[in-house]
């Protein structure tokens, strides 16, 4: 029988349509709390070129312009689960998306001797959020986020974080695209709400607020799933 080791530190998904300012928060729990974030694409990338039996058959699928299957997702989880290093807990994003896959990753999860702490929820309005994503400008180099209106980028045209000068807009970052893009979360993600709050992990936020307030509440969402906060910098 496997025993998990009592944890300081919260193993989270995050849930969220898109825009909602996921990413965002992801990247303030890494910088504020030590968090590891695993994003699916990302690690698909890096498991392309690694050499691993994992890697190969990623780089096998993704060459014949195939869709990576679950069990190659999940193995690369498991796989990077397994290494450690996450003092401060581990944060999924972009998976899981559909029902199987939350089932696969607890039960992968399950034989590791880890458990999912809980699922932020960050909650908008679909109209606030079409005006949040239509205006939205990406740093190239950081990936620090501004808005047209809310947060423009400076006027002396330098990122605040890493001081760069060239910035992109997604080309699918307008109304028709976001609305296209809405409809598929709900009938696809969407369900993993009601499943995460039958196992009484959902902790939902309201992600119409400040950067910061938001962040705050996510922090008390973290609280009230039993996690301690690590410094920063640790």
């Amino acid at each position: 029988m496997t025993v998990r080791a009592a944890a300081a530190a919260p193993n989270i998904v995050l849930l969220g349509p898109p825009g909602a300012g996921k990413g965002t928060q992801a990247r303030r729990l890494v910088e504020e709390r030590g968090m590891v974030q695993l994003s699916t694409g990302d690690m698909l990338r890096a498991a392309r070129s690694s050499g691993t039996e994992v890697g190969r058959r990623v780089a096998e699928v993704m060459d014949k312009g195939h869709l990576v299957t679950d069990e190659i997702v999940i193995a690369l989880i498991r796989e990077r689960l397994a290494q450690g290093g996450a003092a401060g807990g581990f944060i999924f994003d972009g998976f899981p998306r559909t029902l199987p896959q939350a089932d696969a990753l607890g039960a992968a999860m399950a034989d590791l001797g880890m458990r999912l702490d809980a699922a932020v929820e960050l909650r908008v309005d679909d109209d606030a959020l079409v005006d949040r994503i239509s205006g939205r400008v990406t740093c190239a180099t950081c990936g620090e986020v501004y808005h047209d209106r809310t947060r423009p980028i400076p006027a002396d045209g330098r990122c605040v974080v890493c001081g760069g000068t060239e910035f992109t807009r997604r080309a699918d970052d307008n109304a028709e695209s976001l609305r296209t893009r809405l409809f598929a979360y709900y009938k696809q993600t969407a369900p993993l709400i009601g499943y995460y709050h039958a196992k009484g992990l959902l902790r939902p936020v309201d992600g119409m607020g400040q950067v910061g307030a938001v962040g705050s509440a996510v922090a008390r969402a973290l609280g009230a799933a039993g996690a301690e906060a690590v410094p920063a910098g640790a």
